[in-house]
């Protein structure tokens, strides 16, 4: 019973009466510390919670200091994301636009919103310096095949069709875009595409003139007529195919009047194209060799070397 009594709690009588005489006075703590009566001292490790909370304002400062570095559009930088893409996104919204089919849109499916400048800029290129250089061969072609032929070099034609080819690419998507987002304040639901996607859809879908325009050289009229309206469908295809999620939300009238449009214009480039750089041989040169066959045979050949009449 005496162990028992010896570990019961006792008070100390001196430090009670002397709590009491002073309520406000500071006691020892294990470590050293003075707390006040009626307080708990608590130690806190500040360090983590004021560390994490310095961490999210130097996130938000730093990307405060992005959205404030951000180029102007007329600077170089501003462009230069504009060409940020590899060589395999190139060649995947390239072999989209060469196969359109229905539901697949062009947009959604390759651009994925990250529409580029870099596809367009060389296709464009590209068919403007094959059009001048096969429009070129074709005279030289025909000039071997009769050397009544006067052949010239002409160079004018790269810079025509480099301003025709980006004229319409640029010129064209303009109007289509201002044209649809003049239709969206008229029509809620409608969600036209950017000024950038509408250029990107553009610009890929000449890419399938480029083998066309060399298939022209073949000197025969009716498959050079036949490349070309096979191209003219695939790149119309393509375009209807992708603006008509657009425009199906508008009325059927509109949607047919702008899609039509679209289909001309395409086709009038096409054609012209074919006239101007593959213009067909003149007359004169056609119906010379008719006309020699007909004539008389002394009548080709020099005074000299006439036969001798009998």
């Amino acid at each position: 019973m005496a162990a028992a009594d010896e570990l019961a709690f006792h008070e100390f009588e001196e430090a009670s009466s002397l709590l009491a005489e002073t309520p406000d006075a500071a006691t020892t703590s294990g470590r050293g510390q003075l707390a006040p009566q009626g307080h708990v001292a608590v130690e806190v490790d500040s360090g983590g919670i004021y560390g994490s909370e310095e961490a999210e304002e130097s996130d938000k400062t730093a990307l405060l200091q992005e959205e404030k570095q951000q180029p102007g559009f007329w600077t170089f930088s501003y462009y230069q994301s504009f060409f940020d893409v590899d060589t395999s996104q190139v060649l995947d919204r390239i072999r989209g636009s060469l196969l359109p089919r229905p539901g697949h849109n062009f947009v959604r499916h390759h651009l994925r919103n990250r529409p580029d400048l870099y596809g367009p800029f060389w296709i464009c290129a590209t068919l403007a310096f094959v059009l001048a250089i096969t429009g070129n061969l074709t005279l030289v072609l025909a000039q071997r095949r009769d050397p009544s032929i006067h052949y010239s070099p002409q160079f004018h034609k790269v810079t025509v069709a480099g301003v025709t080819i980006y004229c319409y690419v640029w010129l064209v998507p303009l109007a289509l875009w201002g044209f649809l987002r003049w239709r969206k304040g008229v029509r809620e639901r409608m969600g036209p595409y950017t000024f950038l996607e509408t250029v990107c859809i553009y610009g890929y879908s000449l890419f399938v003139f480029i083998p066309t325009v060399v298939l022209w050289l073949i000197p025969v009229p009716w498959l050079q007529w036949l490349f070309g309206v096979m191209a003219l469908v695939l790149s119309a295809a393509s375009l209807v195919f992708t603006l008509w999620p657009v425009v199906r939300e508008d009325t059927r009238l509109v949607a047919a009047v702008l899609l039509s449009t679209v289909v001309l214009l395409h086709a009038l480039l096409a054609v012209g194209c074919k006239f101007y750089f593959f213009q067909p041989l003149p007359l004169e040169h056609l119906a010379l060799p008719a006309q020699a066959t007909s004539l008389p045979a002394n009548l080709l050949l020099p005074p000299t070397l006439r036969p001798k009449a009998t």
